[in-house]
């Protein structure tokens, strides 16, 4: 058998009263951007992302060119989103829409503008016109 803890709010202060452990800082957020996402926000320096296989087919069916200014500014736009603790966004380079996967820093679909008439963007927390 056990002995009782005595509840900390009703025992008086003093030398023998016994004291509560200290609870340590939970350091992760389930809802908010990852810390390396914070970071490379501050830091300037962001990570390429990635793109899922629907995401490659989607860009060599529709012929949306993927070079560096614009992997550069949809970065940057991930970045921003991540920083405003975005989950799922829309990420609009010129004419192309991709709608990504923040924490997970990947490309689900890309839409160009001649195909954007016929889309509806849905589970969608934000968008970035980067």
């Amino acid at each position: 058998m056990t002995t009782p803890v005595p509840n900390v709010a009703l025992v008086s202060p003093g030398p023998t009263a016994p004291t509560a452990p200290a609870a340590s800082p939970d350091l992760r957020s389930a809802d908010g951007p990852s810390f390396a996402d914070v970071l490379s926000a501050h830091t300037g320096t962001v990570k390429a992302p990635t793109f899922s296989r629907h995401a490659l087919e989607r860009v060599n069916r529709r012929g949306i060119t993927l070079d560096q200014p614009t992997m550069q500014r949809l970065s940057g736009g991930m970045a921003r989103a991540a920083g405003k603790g975005s989950r799922d966004a829309v990420v609009f380079v010129d004419n192309t829409a991709f709608v990504v996967s923040v924490p997970n820093n990947t490309v689900i679909t890309a839409v160009g503008s001649e195909h954007m008439r016929e889309h509806v963007f849905t589970n969608i927390d934000s968008a970035v016109i980067a």
